[in-house]
């Protein structure tokens, strides 16, 4: 009997546990700081100053830096992850918003939400190699699995820029919805996926055909739909289920990658905006603007599971193994 009760213990404590050593950054808008959080314990263990208005977050490839975008200083700083402080910048245009690296991480595309250009950065060299000019208000970023095309959303044109990573110029164009916000490719390359914030909806676009081929739309009893305003996207690397941010609708939609269809709501902070998996994808971390605060989401129970507290205005999250 009592072997059996041991037995259970360990199973329970298995599935309680903590997720694995992992550490995510998290960038504050109004409180000009970025929060790092210990994964194992769910904890915020550093606040470290940044620049003014930070907003997209990355580690680089190598995990030596997190790179954050602020805005207002038209910069992208780097902090050093084994000091946790800034030690160097990389040379922006005006009001940089989002940014995404190459896989070999030695490139970075940055949006620049005042000039209506995409940054083109050396991160080795700190030196800015080039720039594409897109629509007006760019802000969203992805790349192909391929590292072939790089896409950028203008808010304000309403599009989806497909560009042509060797030669540095746009190959096509794409219409959605008003305000798209983000942009996420599933893992195969066989579809892109972009949110448009004031539409309401998130578009799915066939990569090769640069066309339009299903809309993803939400509705939640007793919200009004303009309430509704899809930002963030996380898809998991089995293209199975995918996490819409909904904004001040203060849910995360759970949609069923395949068929596209919304199967869950999850009720999460105020004014949900970007997310992150733990490399695990055991969790889903996401970001609530007015509530100034971080939801856990377990991603095989689809159920919100911890709130972290941080700065004001938590925008960006970034997550990678300590």
């Amino acid at each position: 009997m009592r072997r059996c009760l041991g037995a259970a213990v360990i199973v329970w404590l298995a599935a309680t546990a903590p997720a694995g050593a992992f550490i995510a950054y998290v960038s504050n808008e109004k409180s000009n700081t970025v929060s790092v959080i210990d994964t194992e314990k769910w904890v915020v263990t550093k606040t470290i100053k940044v620049g003014q208005r930070p907003r997209g977050i990355e580690f680089t490839r190598n995990g030596k830096f997190v790179l954050v975008a602020v805005g207002d200083d038209d910069t992208i700083q780097m902090i050093d992850t084994s000091t946790l402080e800034v030690v160097d910048t990389l040379p922006s245009g005006p009001d940089p918003e989002l940014f995404v690296q190459d896989a070999a991480g030695r490139i970075l595309y940055v949006a620049n939400e005042n000039d209506n250009t995409v940054t083109i950065i050396d991160i080795e060299r700190r030196a800015r190699v080039g720039d594409v000019q897109v629509g007006v208000e760019p802000e969203g970023m992805a790349i192909s699995p391929d590292g072939r095309i790089l896409i950028n959303t203008s808010e304000t044109t309403n599009m989806a820029h497909f560009i042509d990573t060797a030669a540095r110029q746009i190959v096509a164009n794409v219409l959605v919805d008003a305000r798209p916000r983000f942009a996420e490719f599933k893992r195969d390359s066989s579809e892109l996926w972009v949110s448009s914030e004031i539409g309401g909806t998130v578009s799915v676009i066939d990569p090769t055909k640069h066309v339009v081929t299903a809309k993803i739309e939400f509705a939640i009893p007793g919200m009004r739909k303009e309430a509704i305003q899809p930002v963030g996207i996380s898809i998991t690397a089995d293209a199975k289920t995918a996490f819409i941010a909904l904004g001040p609708a203060n849910r995360v939609a759970v949609v069923d990658a395949a068929s596209h269809q919304v199967t869950k709501y999850l009720l999460v902070g105020q004014r949900v905006w970007h997310m992150a998996f733990t490399p695990d994808e055991k969790y889903l971390l996401v970001t609530n603007g007015v509530s100034n605060d971080v939801s856990v989401i377990d991603v095989a129970a689809l159920k919100v599971i911890k709130t972290i507290q941080v700065g004001e205005l938590p925008w960006g999250i970034t997550i990678a193994k300590k």
